[in-house]
């Protein structure tokens, strides 16, 4: 897979990243280099390495879940920059 300049103007856009003309040819190269190195991952034998949840040894202690305070909506959404129907409100992010 190999990434054009065309396509890097389109993920800047997706990323609301702002790109000048004349710099996107040089990202463009970053690109496929990168989709070259994850290409030579792809190639590493990982048969014999079993799945991971973490990279971390530490276990977790389980706990019950209980309810210990509820109803608090009003206080929650008080320092929300924007809200609406009682609810968090974003920007749309997916096109």
């Amino acid at each position: 897979m190999s990434v054009d300049v065309q396509t890097v103007k389109r993920i800047a856009s997706l990323a609301k990243l702002k790109i000048d003309e004349d710099k996107a040819p040089a990202a463009e190269i970053e690109f496929n280099k990168i989709l070259q190195w994850v290409d030579l991952l792809k190639e590493v034998d990982t048969s014999s390495v079993e799945p991971l949840v973490s990279v971390n040894e530490n276990f977790l202690e389980m706990r019950r879940d209980e309810v210990t305070e509820g109803n608090q909506a009003e206080a929650v959404l008080a320092n929300a920059p924007l809200k609406e129907y009682g609810y968090f409100a974003v920007p749309k992010v997916i096109e």
